[in-house]
């Protein structure tokens, strides 16, 4: 017999293993289940081989366009939409406490902009509202503004869920840099082209500096980098430490003392940065304060 994911023990089950697997369940893969939930592919396949751990039973079987459910996924599939919605209902009503002029909103951004783009920001709302408190989550993923697990969202895609207001603040430029300390000692930084007798900076499992290079027509493979993590907040200290050239958010170099920017000419395409918060809250005065303040103060800190 399958266990139910609400026979689990409470101190021991994670939540968003549910919600990942109800997203993939819906979707019918677990790409389309990526886009929809606005999570990342591996993120989603982790949680449900994890999920599958705890029960013990596959629950999904691999196809060439996608997944198809096992028996042990349908059994569970009713208990979980149960979970799902017993989850919606806890958040609303947390949601509706929160109409009163004083405490907690929860605001959530990458780990990136919430160590260099939002404490300034944060700090000044702080001295202007000291009756609101506010709790920075630092995430990649936007399920938790969808499942109200925070109220206000920055992020650097566009929310396509249609329960999300969205406003674009401006634009986040990627720019080369290095510290002080690597370009003392490395080779003439004048070209593109230049990059190549370099010390490169990349990531491991995500390929988006890849991606960029091969649109400005230049192929590279991982092994071109010298130093590699997926962790950005890591990543952005390896180029601060003169680890080599990075390519990090343009707001961040202001951050790191010795870092300049590199090769003004190389077109790297920017990143939108988007605020977004659920449709349902936005009325909520508590939200709407800290809301139109971020909306107000931020553009100017995507500016560099």
């Amino acid at each position: 017999m399958v266990k139910s994911p609400l026979d689990a023990s409470p101190t021991s089950f994670d939540w968003t293993l549910v919600r990942s697997f109800l997203a993939v369940l819906d979707a019918g893969s677990v790409t389309a289940g990526a886009r929809r939930s606005g999570t990342t592919q591996p993120t989603l396949s982790r949680h449900v081989a994890e999920l599958e751990a705890q029960l013990g039973v596959p629950l999904f079987e691999r196809t060439g366009r996608g997944v198809t459910p096992t028996g042990a996924a349908l059994a569970i599939a009713e208990a979980a939409r149960r979970m799902q919605d017993a989850a919606l209902a806890v958040a609303g009503g947390l949601a509706r406490t929160r109409s009163e002029t004083r405490g907690v909103v929860r605001v959530t951004t990458s780990h990136v902009a919430a160590t260099w783009l939002l404490p300034r920001v944060i700090a000044r709302f702080q001295r202007a509202h000291p009756a609101i408190e506010i709790e920075l989550i630092a995430s990649n993923e936007l399920t938790n503004l969808l499942r109200r697990e925070a109220d206000i969202a920055v992020r650097m895609v566009r929310p396509a869920q249609s329960s999300l207001i969205a406003r674009k603040l401006g634009e986040i430029d990627v720019v080369a840099a290095a510290h002080a300390s690597y370009l003392a000692k490395a080779p003439p930084l004048r070209e593109p082209d230049d990059l190549l007798a370099h010390r490169l900076v990349g990531f491991e499992r995500d390929d988006a500096i890849l991606r960029g290079f091969a649109r400005l027509g230049v192929t590279l493979a991982r092994s071109d980098f010298a130093c590699r993590t997926d962790d950005q907040v890591a990543y952005v200290q390896l180029v601060g430490a003169g680890a080599g050239v990075g390519f990090i958010a343009g707001y961040v170099v202001r951050h790191c003392p010795g870092v300049a920017r590199l090769l003004p000419g190389l077109a790297i395409p920017a990143f939108p940065c988007w605020l977004a918060v659920h449709r349902e809250i936005r009325s909520n005065p508590l939200v709407r304060t800290v809301y139109d303040f971020l909306a107000r103060e931020l553009p100017s800190e995507l500016r560099t």
